[in-house]
C-alpha cells in the first residue's frame, strides 16, 4: 500500500522529493510542477527512471507502471535500456517508412544541387543530370533509394556497357556516389549495388578489356608547320583560338574561356586559374614571343573580358568554334585536342627537355605521389624555353622562312 493520497499529493506545493514507497516518488520541482520518478538498483547500480507528469499520469497510474517496471528489474532488465531500445525501433521504423518515400530521382538531384558548387562549371553538372535521365531513371528514377539493387544495376549497365563503355562507366560511377549518399542519410543500408572492386567487376567485364582506347586524332609533328602556315591565312576569332591553342599546348575551355585579366606581358606569361584547370591547380603558360605577337593583334572588345568573345554578351566563343573552323578547311580528321598530343610527340622524339618538363607543359599531374609530394615549383624557366623551341618549330614553314603569328596584317 502506498504512502500518499490523491488529497495529499495536491496539496504539495513546497517543492521537495516525496516517497509513496518502493522506490516511487513524487518529485515537486521550483516551478510548482509534478513528476513521477521510480528509484531502482540494479547490477549495483542506482538509477532513477521518469515516469511522466502528474498531469498526465494519475497516483493510481504512477503504481500501475512502477510495478510493471519492477517486473522488468526482477527479471534482470533495466527499464531505462528497455525504453531506449524501444524508442530506437520506433525511430528505425519511421526512418525506414521515411526511407520508402525517397525516389532515386530525388536523392540525385539533391546530390547534383549540394555539389554544384564545387564543381568546375555548370556543364559538368548538367552533363549529370542527362546521363542520369537518359540511362538510369527508367530503371530506377520511380524507386526508392533504399531498393536499388544489384539485378536493377546491370539493367542499366548491360545495355551500354560494350557499345559505350565510357558512357557507361560514368553512369556507374555516379549512380554509385547518389547511393553512397543515401546511406550517409540512413536512406538505405548494406553494399552499394553499384560499387565497381569486389562487387561488379565479378559480374561485368573490365572497361580496358572492353574496347581499346580512342585517343583523340592527331596531326603528325611534321606537319605541323604547313598546317599552321595554312591556318595563319585565315580570318576569324575561331583561327586565331586555334593559334594559341597550338602554340601553347592547352586545352580547348582553357583557351576560349581566357580573359585579359590572366595575360601578364610584363613578364610574358598567361596564369589560368585553378578553376578552369582539370587537375584543380593554377597553370602558369610561358608566353613565346610568338604567342605575345598572336595576342597583340587580336583586337579587344570593348565591355568584354575574354580573348575570344563570342555572340553572346557576356560569353566566350562557342567549344564547338575551332572543331567547326578544322571542318572548313577540310580536316574532318583532327580534333582540337590532339594537337597536344603532336606537341607531345614533338617534345619526346626530336628535343632534349626532359620528360617531367614536357608533363608539366602539359598541365599533367604526376602520377608518382612520392615525386609530386617534393614538387614544389612549376619548372617555368625550364618550360619557357621549350615552349620557345615550339614556337619556332612551328612557326617555321617548309621552306625554312620563319613565320611570326600575328605579325601579318588584318584587316
Amino acid at each position: 500500500m502506498g504512502k500518499l493520497t490523491v488529497k495529499e499529493i495536491e496539496g504539495f506545493t513546497t517543492p521537495g522529493k516525496y516517497d509513496d514507497g518502493d522506490g516511487l516518488r513524487l518529485v515537486v520541482g521550483a516551478s510548482g510542477a509534478k513528476r513521477w520518478v521510480l528509484r531502482y538498483q540494479l547490477h549495483g547500480k542506482r538509477r532513477e527512471m521518469g515516469l511522466g507528469s502528474l498531469k498526465d499520469v494519475s497516483l493510481k497510474q504512477a503504481r500501475v507502471e512502477a510495478g510493471v517496471q519492477k517486473g522488468s528489474i526482477l527479471r534482470g532488465l533495466d527499464p531505462l535500456e528497455e525504453r531506449r531500445r524501444a524508442e530506437l525501433e520506433l525511430k528505425v521504423a519511421a526512418q525506414g517508412q521515411k526511407a520508402k518515400t525517397v525516389m532515386f530521382s530525388d536523392m540525385a538531384a539533391d546530390y547534383i544541387e549540394s555539389h554544384r558548387g564545387g564543381w568546375k562549371s555548370a556543364k559538368h553538372a548538367q552533363q549529370w543530370e542527362n546521363t542520369l535521365k537518359q540511362y538510369a531513371y527508367p530503371v530506377i528514377g520511380d524507386k526508392a533509394s533504399c531498393d536499388v539493387s544489384t539485378d536493377d544495376v546491370l539493367e542499366i549497365l548491360k545495355p551500354i556497357w560494350l557499345e559505350k563503355p565510357e558512357t557507361a562507366s560514368r553512369v556507374r560511377n555516379r549512380v554509385e556516389l547518389v547511393l553512397d549518399a543515401a546511406k550517409a542519410r540512413g536512406l538505405r543500408e548494406g553494399e552499394n549495388p553499384a560499387r565497381w572492386r569486389g562487387h561488379l567487376d565479378k559480374l561485368l567485364p573490365k572497361r580496358s578489356k572492353v574496347r581499346q582506347v580512342k585517343h583523340h586524332s592527331a596531326l603528325p609533328w611534321m606537319e605541323l608547320p604547313e598546317f599552321m602556315q595554312e591556318i595563319s591565312k585565315r580570318e576569324g576569332l575561331a583561327f586565331r583560338a586555334m593559334e594559341l591553342t597550338i602554340l601553347t599546348a592547352t586545352r580547348t575551355s582553357e583557351v576560349l574561356e581566357a580573359t585579359w585579366r590572366e595575360i601578364d606581358f610584363g613578364i610574358g606569361s598567361w596564369t589560368i586559374p585553378a578553376e578552369r584547370m582539370k587537375a584543380g591547380k593554377e597553370h602558369r603558360v610561358p608566353l613565346s614571343p610568338q604567342v605575345v605577337a598572336l595576342l597583340e593583334s587580336i583586337p579587344r572588345i570593348d565591355n568584354s573580358p575574354f580573348l575570344f568573345p563570342g555572340r553572346d554578351e557576356g560569353r566566350p566563343l562557342s567549344n564547338m568554334a575551332m572543331l567547326m573552323a578544322l571542318r572548313r578547311i577540310g580536316r574532318k580528321d583532327l580534333t582540337v585536342h590532339g594537337f597536344r598530343s603532336t606537341f607531345r610527340d614533338w617534345a619526346g622524339e626530336t628535343t632534349p627537355h626532359p620528360r617531367d618538363v614536357c608533363e608539366q607543359a602539359l598541365a599533367h599531374s604526376l602520377s608518382d605521389s612520392v615525386e609530386a609530394a617534393y614538387r614544389r615549383g612549376d619548372l617555368f624557366e625550364k618550360r619557357k624555353a621549350l615552349m620557345a623551341d615550339w614556337a619556332n618549330y612551328v612557326t617555321t614553314a617548309p621552306t625554312g622562312n620563319v613565320v611570326l603569328i600575328g605579325a601579318r596584317k588584318r584587316p
